[in-house]
């Protein structure tokens, strides 16, 4: 069956990365290229919530934000044959960096600060973004985080088709 590729070490990935990496495009391409099912854990939050995560953000604030994409991503795990793309900063998370990394495997989604500056528009849909120091200081942070996954894709230049091929060869 379509979902079933014997070749591959895993039947989870997940995508992690600074916001504007390409997550959420490059789990929608493995998914037509693997037949698995795409999750976007910060449009399951949206969904859940019935709001914007601007909207959540500014109302409720980081923390409330952070628990509810905890809970997305505990109710995930039992789920097969799917790649998960997971928000900016929820492998920053040690409890969810374990859970991830425990349940299938991390790809790291890196792309250099200057490539993703070009790449967020400034109409606030994206909190985090609004002071680029601070975004530049929460980059550096996170990296740290993101070092953590089990492979490294480098997306500042290749189309999302192409890092489908590579990552599925590392996967082989």
């Amino acid at each position: 069956c379509a979902t079933h590729n014997p070749l591959l070490k895993t039947d989870k990935i997940y995508l992690v990365g600074f916001m504007a990496a390409g997550k959420t495009t490059l789990a929608q391409a493995l998914s037509r290229r693997l037949g698995w099912r795409a999750d976007d854990v910060d449009l399951l939050i949206e969904a859940r919530e019935r709001r914007t995560v601007a909207e959540i953000f500014a109302r409720e604030g980081e923390p409330y934000f952070r628990s509810i994409e905890r809970q997305v991503i505990w109710s995930l795990l039992p789920v097969r044959h799917a790649i998960v793309a997971t928000g900016g900063g929820t492998f920053v998370d040690p409890e969810n960096r374990a859970a991830i990394n425990a349940d299938g495997v991390s790809v790291w989604v890196d792309v250099p600060f200057d490539v993703l500056l070009d790449r967020i528009p400034a109409d606030g849909r994206r909190p985090l973004a609004n002071d680029r120091v601070q975004m530049a200081l929460l980059y550096e942070n996170r990296r740290l985080a993101y070092q953590q996954a089990q492979l490294r894709l480098d997306a500042s230049r290749a189309r999302s088709e192409e890092l489908v091929e590579q990552l599925i060869d590392q996967l082989e």
